[in-house]
């Protein structure tokens, strides 16, 4: 063998070892730059507001609110312009977060109501006992829980025949059936730990911070916590400071209107309360998330709806309807004290990814179930995420006459209803008076949209993309016949 022929294999395997050490060089590097969050045991605050449109936000496009905290929170964290609730309706939207499951799993398909038996035996909805929740699943770990806000997860709240609040998990509860009354002012139906409080004077959005913030002042130990904040505003009946009011008057078209934008401002202003208790005492490694239950409420559509001034933004639809507007919410994600992704995303997130996310967090082992949901650590950390699994809603009192509508991707379907040739009655509870109805009913007159380029639901394109639309048609049909075969139907034993 010559020098030349030496040389070169020794140039050569330079060349492959150092390749081989970049390569381990530029791994090391990726993995120290997406230092794992997982098992980081943060401590976790879900704020959740009630009735909030897609554009009641100052950050989300409204022109007259002020929103400064929240939109700090969305400056300083992440933004997501393409967050869903896990339904179009209060009470399901509550099930779907805390479990991570549709919540027509868990027989949540309508808001409940006050006591009153009725055919469809909607007067036994509730989360049932069995079902596993996020503040069960992180006590599991050692974290400290607290719910302050609204309930409306059963039809008899604070009573022994159906479980309450302490039986999902939560140390310390102080809340709401459903809305606070007789209104948000001055609330009168609040219960703490199943006693009743009375008359509590002030706001429902200030109050409910407040026993927020004296229960992290009595904690006795430095354990993480979980804490979810269930805003009542901007629910009907609506009220709001007076100086606020006075704020709104020369920009709103009536009183009415000023007290809904007074209303979004006086949570705004609790959140920054919040936020600003966790800086003065040094509450860092604390993950806020923020959202809605649904969207807004449409003006009048009941007597009391006066006040319901609330903005869908650029989407189609208003609360209880199956376009965009039932359900796509703002969505803000800012972790106080960690580095993080930070910035505006269209990622499709879901509040039925909180569980599996706070499970990876904090090291919590996920219930021995399938979930709906999908963790998004990755966006926490890298600002990537690309759920595999599609989001499906089935909601059988939809306004709109396609009940029935999927995500996958930058695609949405919609399909109606139809048993007997005729469009499936508005159903509110599936039991065995109508489950057989709803079973022969079948799915038809699709739609097919693409958000990312129409948001606003605007072209049909089922005719114009017909692989796109068979792939889709045939996905709702598939994941739809999943939802009602895992759905649970409501029989009384009596």
């Amino acid at each position: 063998m010559n020098f030349k022929t030496v040389y070169l294999l020794s140039l050569i395997m330079v060349f492959c070892f150092s390749c081989k050490n970049n390569t381990n060089s530029i791994n090391q590097e990726k993995e120290s730059n997406t230092t794992t969050l997982a098992n980081s045991q943060p401590n976790i605050v879900v704020l959740l507001c009630d009735d909030l449109g897609y554009g009641d936000l100052s950050s989300f496009g409204h022109p007259i609110i002020e929103t400064n905290n929240l939109d700090k929170l969305a400056e300083t964290g992440i933004k997501l312009t393409d967050f869903y609730s896990t339904a179009a309706v209060c009470s399901p939207s509550r099930a779907g977060l805390l479990t991570g499951r549709s919540p027509n799993k868990a027989g949540i398909y309508d808001f409940i109501p006050g006591l009153k038996k009725s055919p469809d035996n909607r007067d036994l909805v509730h989360l049932q006992a069995y079902e596993q929740t996020i503040p069960a699943m992180l006590k599991s770990v050692g974290y400290s829980t607290c719910l302050v806000g609204k309930w409306h997860c059963s039809s008899r709240f604070n009573s022994d025949k159906q479980p309450q609040p302490d039986d999902f998990g939560f140390d310390h509860w102080m809340a709401t059936h459903n809305n606070a009354a007789p209104s948000h002012e001055n609330p009168k139906n609040f219960v703490r730990n199943r006693e009743k409080v009375g008359e509590i004077e002030g706001f429902s959005s200030q109050i409910i911070v407040s026993e927020a913030i004296n229960w992290l002042d009595n904690r006795t130990d430095d354990k993480p916590f979980f804490l979810e904040v269930a805003f009542h505003e901007p629910h009907e009946p609506v009220a709001s400071p007076e100086d606020l009011v006075q704020k709104y008057l020369p920009k709103a078209k009536n009183k009415e209107e000023a007290e809904y934008f007074a209303n979004v401002e006086n949570v705004d202003l609790a959140v920054g309360r919040l936020i600003e208790y966790f800086e003065k005492n040094n509450i860092d490694n604390t993950l806020v998330v923020f959202s809605s239950d649904n969207g807004p409420e449409t003006f009048m559509r009941y007597h009391r709806a006066k006040k319901s001034y609330g903005s869908p933004g650029e989407l189609k639809g208003m609360k209880l309807w199956t376009n965009e507007a039932g359900f796509r919410v703002p969505g803000i994600i800012n972790w106080i004290g960690k580095k993080t992704f930070t910035g505006t995303t269209n990622k499709v997130v879901s509040a039925l990814d909180y569980m599996p996310t706070f499970a990876e967090l904090s090291g919590a082992k996920l219930p021995n179930r399938e979930l709906d949901g999908e963790s998004f650590v990755s966006l926490l950390e890298q600002g990537e995420f690309n759920r595999e699994k599609p989001l499906i809603w089935a909601f059988y009192d939809a306004i709109n006459a396609h009940r029935v509508a999927l995500r996958k991707g930058d695609w949405k379907i919609m399909g109606r209803l139809v048993a007997d040739n005729e469009e499936l009655p508005h159903i509110h509870n599936l039991a065995e008076s109508n489950i057989e109805l709803v079973k022969r009913a079948e799915l038809t007159d699709f739609v097919l949209f693409n958000l990312k380029e129409d948001i606003s639901e605007s072209e049909d394109l089922s005719s114009a993309k017909p692989e796109v639309f068979k792939n889709m048609k045939g996905l709702i049909e598939l994941e739809y016949k999943r939802l009602l075969d895992g759905s649970h139907i409501w029989i009384r034993e009596e």
